[in-house]
């Protein structure tokens, strides 16, 4: 197989009229690249259109001999990026003398498979390139998938550890990431449930790609499954954060109820003594040390028993 960087003219045209399968792959090609590339494969009207403007939902368009399948790849997180697992917009021309892969930007897991695909040497069919081509956008997803996996795993321990507004925003984060990737996700998904077949059947393809294909829908199902599972982690992170913010507000009125609770005596030695001052000051109070002994010293006696009586219940522990 052929591969091109660029669109050339003629050595398209030599290899569509040699019927020398070839892979072009242009990344953010101009309107008049797109309209260039159109007329020298007599690409449909409507097709050139949609490479030319983007922003298209997951899908499969067949033309006569040539099919439009628009995929959405996986970009691994890259510390510039504000979205940390942006997606890249792949539009794919698939007959049976070539495949056209147009997209915005350079995309690092089709440039990895030229170098893989340049090293063969055994023949191949063409069905052979197409699928790896495919396979190679929906498997970008797998690394971010781990990437998410660890990031869940560590959210849930920095939750156990101390939850605050930091773990809420990144839980809040993470379930956009997710809704974003599933999105993209489901409709491939469902392409290659209901229209894979249109692909096999296009002029020049044999048969046996019906298994390249079906290999492609069981890896969009693992991602698939994969996304719910980690939805459903998520979530669970937010019970937990409810779970910790209502524990820890648990521990603080628990600390505010035992030091109410040993100034509940307190206030009642003090309003007593209070009340009685001139009885006392006549009959029991003759000097300094009575009034330590009976005015402070029942009030420390007080609040020693209560606390106390709360560590030997267990109530001034933490764990409880």
């Amino acid at each position: 197989m052929r591969i091109i960087d660029s669109i050339d003219d003629a050595l398209i045209t030599e290899l569509c009229d040699r019927q020398e399968f070839f892979w072009l792959d242009v990344a953010g090609p101009t309107a008049e690249q797109v309209e260039q590339l159109g007329a020298v494969l007599k690409l449909h009207p409507l097709a050139v259109d949609d490479s030319i403007r983007f922003g298209q939902r997951p899908k499969l368009d067949t033309y006569a001999d040539t099919a439009l399948l628009v995929l959405q790849g996986g970009v691994e997180s890259q510390p510039e990026n504000e979205n940390p697992h942006p997606l890249e917009e792949i539009h794919c021309y698939i007959s049976g003398d070539y495949i056209v892969t147009l997209h915005r930007q350079p995309y690092a897991p089709l440039e990895k498979l030229k170098t893989v695909v340049k090293r063969v040497t055994a023949a191949k069919s063409e069905q052979y390139y197409v699928y790896k081509v495919v396979d190679a956008i929906v498997d970008s997803y797998f690394p971010i998938l781990a990437d998410l996996d660890e990031e869940i795993n560590d959210l849930e321990d920095t939750i156990v550890a101390g939850a605050g507004r930091r773990q809420l925003e990144e839980i809040f984060r993470l379930k956009r990431v997710l809704m974003q990737l599933r999105k993209a996700v489901v409709p491939m998904r469902d392409v290659f449930a209901r229209e894979a077949e249109a692909i096999a059947d296009l002029a020049g393809l044999e048969a046996d790609s019906h298994d390249y294909f079906r290999d492609v829908y069981d890896h969009l199902i693992r991602i698939t499954d994969e996304l719910d599972s980690y939805h459903e982690m998520v979530a669970s992170c937010t019970d937990l954060y409810l779970s910790m913010v209502a524990n820890r507000q648990g521990e603080i009125s628990k600390q505010l109820t035992v030091i109410a609770s040993i100034f509940l005596p307190l206030s009642f030695l003090t309003g007593f003594f209070g009340m009685n001052f001139d009885w006392e000051g006549s009959h029991l109070l003759s000097g300094a040390w009575t009034f330590l002994a009976l005015g402070l010293g029942t009030m420390a006696a007080a609040a020693a028993a209560m606390w106390w009586w709360f560590r030997y219940n267990g109530w001034t522990r933490s764990d409880n």
